[in-house]
């Protein structure tokens, strides 16, 4: 069968897999393989010429640009820091969270965060957080971490941090308090370029089907 009546699914793993899984089911896909409990990475339909990629979110957009995916479901928040090559086609309305500047407590009670002078931010998102301060015409020293970064306000290895939330509930646990709102964050549907030109046919169909169940 011609490689081009075939369509492949990059899906995130983590929190937006079981809602990513039954957009799917929703739109008419196959997907009991993916709702199997197992280490499976990969799944292939073969009558429905369907074949699913399961991977870490961060590495979706990766698949999707270099044709390892034709399309691939991920959050707005790790589109926005790696800025890939691909087509954002929607808004898929789930897996919201937001970005936002975070300060201690204490200190946000007594000092405006616009008026450090090139304060330390700590955060995992880099590209978001320098776009954003450079916007608000402020120079920052944007310290990269992988993880737990409030913790960094707490020890002195930053004055502020850019992270994201939902509940905001780590913040609070940690006795910081949001300061700004970057954007808002929801699972987005993408395509690779050229997938999207040569499997218009397999691609723009589907594209409909999700927004009418999206639209709701």
């Amino acid at each position: 069968m011609s490689e081009q009546k075939w369509l492949t699914i990059a899906l995130p793993k983590g929190t937006l897999f079981s809602s990513s899984v039954e957009l799917l089911a929703r739109v008419g896909l196959p997907v009991g393989q993916l709702q199997e409990n197992g280490r499976r990475l990969f799944f292939v339909e073969e009558e429905a010429k369907v074949r699913y990629i399961i991977c870490r979110p961060t590495d979706i957009p990766t698949f999707v640009e270099y044709g390892a995916a034709d399309i691939g479901l991920v959050g707005k928040d790790i589109i926005e820091e790696q800025e890939k090559d691909v087509y954002e086609l929607l808004d898929l309305g789930y897996g919201y969270c937001r970005f936002v500047v975070a300060m201690p407590e204490e200190v946000a009670a007594v000092q405006d965060w616009r008026e450090y002078h090139l304060p330390r931010v700590a955060t995992k998102f880099p590209r978001v957080a320098e776009k954003f301060f450079a916007a608000q015409g402020m120079q920052v020293e944007i310290i990269k971490l992988h993880g737990n970064v409030e913790l960094a306000p707490l020890v002195g290895l930053a004055e502020m941090i850019v992270d994201l939330v939902s509940t905001g509930r780590t913040l609070r646990e940690n006795r910081l308090v949001e300061v700004a709102e970057i954007f808002a964050a929801t699972a987005r549907l993408i395509a690779n370029r050229v997938s999207y030109q040569v499997k218009g046919e397999r691609i723009m169909p589907l594209l409909e089907k999700i927004k009418e169940v999206v639209a709701g």
